[in-house]
């Protein structure tokens, strides 16, 4: 019953495919969205979902990655890479934290927009420490021997406000913390508590830092980066020779750097429905690439990599080239300092195979869930179970006055640019007043579910922004309700079907936006509730599936034809050029037997072919659309100047292509 249904969402995706020119990438084939092209090259971000606040450590020849997770159960994953690019998982440190009723959705309470986040990554002696912070509680400090687990938790003493640890070379171990004022203070031996009288503000407020501190010690000096919203997001930096000072700041080494990403829609307000700001692709900075820190490979490669905002489908991360220059760790290029290229050489590091951290799909006939599924707040283990129906999730709907207060809701963080997203459900145990079925968790919410009153069965489809529910009887408790997720448009359509092969729109698509009432990007979520005020009957969720139809394609470089290039939104004709494949994807733009040349003050001129950077493009693509060639040369974009002619000086599309550097190809 369930391979049918893949059958049909493939053949539904065909025309989407087809209609975004996508060209299928060389190498394996990833089972989901991953950063490498399989040609040497990487395209940000590392994840299309949420992974925010990232924290990364080498220790010997392997890279550990964790992030925030707010108040889903399990929370901070530990992802492990070999290469900076391919990632799997290992373990969550924390499995759950039941601090109360809040935590477990009872009375009323809720913990949305709270939980843990921002945490601290390190190692020391053979042992691992995440420090990470939690809303009205003391810091905590989890340990392990190993990255699979288990971990241990402790509570420290007080709370440290975005901190960061750093063991120094002579034992003593030092953490920072705070807004703008960064404060430090030695730790005690047991890594609970300040040495008494070591606090002190080390970065006074004016002097240009942030929070989302990370600190290092690099060739005997102190360095910190942090991230600051001062108009645009930008990422500042911090050094000094010694930890106490005095510090030296510079205001930004990453800043603007947003891969021509429009801002998507804002939520207004605190309650539904929502005013919703449209998309505006002439805002800028506030997704720019902001909190994140550097490491250093076995190859002696710096690297950077930072979380920026990509709209509905939350925050994401960025892996970036460090050019060293004056002392500071720039994140980019000579010649555009500051700026992320979206597509780069991975680092010089042992080929890996292409993996994503994650398998999506889960047909729930193991005796534990896949490590992608986190449960909306403290799961009630009596009333959920992978036993009781084998081969199903059974759900029981406990009392709840509206969806966010249903306890139990399993969820995964949706994944971009385009996903879609499949349960088949059985709801014939289900009981009057109750409802299960397939949501997106966001705000506002939305979710398509099967409801059993008095008088029968309804399909249900709940936007919190609209008044009224769109209600239609139904005769079978079998369906296949699904949700197709477009996060380039941040529009969401809910289809359901009889068969697991022919499916039905239901209402109009409902919208995602980005919002910071929950503090997380959207998610899919499996949920069972009872509206009357008692425990009901129970779903079976019987297969969950989500289908990422761009996941295996890549940029469609039109490697040896002849095409038209023009920016993005021109009425002008624009200029032909033969693209010659140069590896790396990179190429030559060739007219007869000269090719577009790019001088060091970034003008440009067909010249005769000659091999050299001042030939050659890195092709990439804007998160809005378009293609972006970046010249080797200045490592800056290419773009016309309105006279016939071209220049490779812009520093970076934007989303209204101001300077005219996304470019359209025919």
């Amino acid at each position: 019953m369930r391979r049918p249904a893949m059958l049909a969402l493939g053949a539904t995706l065909t025309l989407a495919l087809l209609a975004t020119g996508s060209a299928a990438q060389t190498g394996p084939a990833p089972t989901g969205w991953t950063a490498d092209n399989g040609d040497g090259t990487f395209t940000n971000p590392l994840f299309f979902d949420e992974f925010s606040d990232p924290d990364l450590i080498r220790v010997g020849d392997d890279f550990y990655l964790t992030g925030t997770t707010m108040h889903a159960m399990p929370g901070l994953p530990v992802l492990h890479s070999r290469d900076l690019v391919n990632w799997t998982f290992q373990s969550y440190a924390m499995d759950r934290l039941d601090l109360g009723p809040a935590y477990r959705l009872e009375g009323g309470r809720n913990v949305y927009g709270k939980g843990i986040w921002a945490p601290s990554f390190r190692y020391r002696d053979g042992t691992f420490y995440i420090f990470s912070n939690l809303n009205g509680q003391t810091t905590q400090m989890f340990t392990a021997r190993s990255p699979k687990g288990p971990w241990t938790r402790t509570a420290m003493k007080r709370s440290f406000h975005d901190l960061s640890v750093l063991f120094d070379d002579d034992g003593r171990a030092w953490v920072i913390w705070g807004y703008q004022d960064i404060h430090l203070a030695e730790l005690d031996a047991g890594l609970t508590d300040i040495v008494p009288g070591s606090e002190r503000i080390i970065i006074a407020k004016g002097a240009g830092m942030g929070e989302g501190s990370h600190l290092y010690k690099i060739d005997g000096r102190y360095y910190i980066t942090s991230a600051e919203w001062s108009g645009p997001f930008r990422m500042p930096a911090a050094r000094a020779d010694r930890i106490t000072g005095p510090w030296e700041v510079n205001r930004a080494i990453s800043r603007d750097e947003d891969f021509g990403e429009t801002a998507g829609y804002r939520v207004a307000g605190k309650t539904p429905p929502f005013r919703l700001t449209p998309p505006d692709p002439a805002s800028r900075g506030g997704l720019s690439l902001h909190q994140g820190g550097i490491v250093q490979t076995p190859a002696g490669e710096w690297w950077g990599w930072s979380m920026f905002e990509g709209n509905s489908v939350g925050r994401l991360t960025a892996l970036s080239p460090v050019t060293w220059r004056d002392g500071w760790p720039w994140f980019g290029l000579p010649g555009n300092l500051g700026r992320t290229p979206r597509t780069w050489v991975k680092p010089k590091l042992p080929v890996q195979p292409i993996v994503a951290p994650y398998r999506r799909s889960d047909p729930f006939d193991a005796a534990v869930l896949q490590p992608i599924w986190q449960w909306n707040h403290v799961p009630d283990d009596g009333h959920w179970s992978l036993s009781a129906r084998p081969g199903a999730l059974r759900l029981t709907a406990l009392s709840a006055t509206d969806f966010l207060q249903a306890r139990n809701t399993l969820t995964q963080r949706a994944v971009g640019p385009v996903s879609v997203a499949t349960v088949e459900i059985d709801g014939a145990g289900l009981k009057p007043g109750d409802v299960a079925g397939l949501a997106l968790l966001n705000r506002p919410y939305a979710w398509l579910g099967l409801a059993r009153d008095a008088d029968g069965l309804t399909l249900l489809l709940r936007d919190e922004q609209t008044a009224a529910p769109i209600r239609r009887p139904i005769a079978t408790p079998h369906l296949w309700l699904q949700v197709a997720a477009d996060f380039r448009s941040e529009q969401a359509q809910y289809r359901w079907s009889t068969d697991g092969r022919h499916f039905t729109d239901l209402g109009a698509p409902v919208t995602m936006a980005y919002q910071l009432l929950t503090f997380q990007g959207v998610r899919y979520g499996l949920f069972a509730y009872n509206r009357d005020g008692r425990t009901g009957g129970v779903a079976d969720m019987l297969d969950f599936t989500v289908a990422e139809p761009l996941a295996e394609s890549r940029p469609a470089i039109p490697y040896d034809r002849t095409i038209r290039l023009r920016p993005v939104g021109a009425r002008a004709a624009g200029e032909s050029f033969r693209v010659v494949k140069l590896g790396l994807g990179r190429v030559a733009l060739v007219r007869g037997d000269r090719a577009l040349t790019v001088a060091t003050d970034g003008s440009a001129r067909l010249a005769r072919r000659a091999d050299g950077p001042a030939q050659s493009f890195q092709w990439m693509e804007s998160l809005s659309g378009g293609a972006m060639l970046m010249s080797l040369a200045t490592h800056r974009y290419l773009r016309p100047t309105g006279d016939g002619g071209w220049r490779a000086d812009s520093p970076g599309a934007t989303a209204d292509n101001r300077d005219g550097s996304r470019l359209d190809w025919q």
